[in-house]
């Protein structure tokens, strides 16, 4: 009898830290009539970047904590 392995695909979501501080960001943003041109969220490094405008570069690390760059 063969054995089939089962590859079980660990899935990776942002922390509530994270996604509290997105929404505010979020909030924020369209509070000063930005726009939000890209939401990405990096499994390596756990982090959620978000582009806003042209310029604004923000990474939200796992603890919510914001770099804006």
């Amino acid at each position: 009898m063969i054995k089939s392995r089962l590859f079980v695909k660990k899935t990776v979501e942002p922390t509530i830290e994270q996604l509290r501080t997105f929404y505010i960001l979020c909030l924020e943003t369209s509070n000063l009539l930005k726009t939000v041109e890209l939401t990405r969220y990096d499994r390596r490094t756990g982090r959620i970047v978000v582009l806003i405008g042209d310029t604004i570069e923000v990474e939200i690390l796992t603890n919510g904590e914001r770099i804006i760059r």
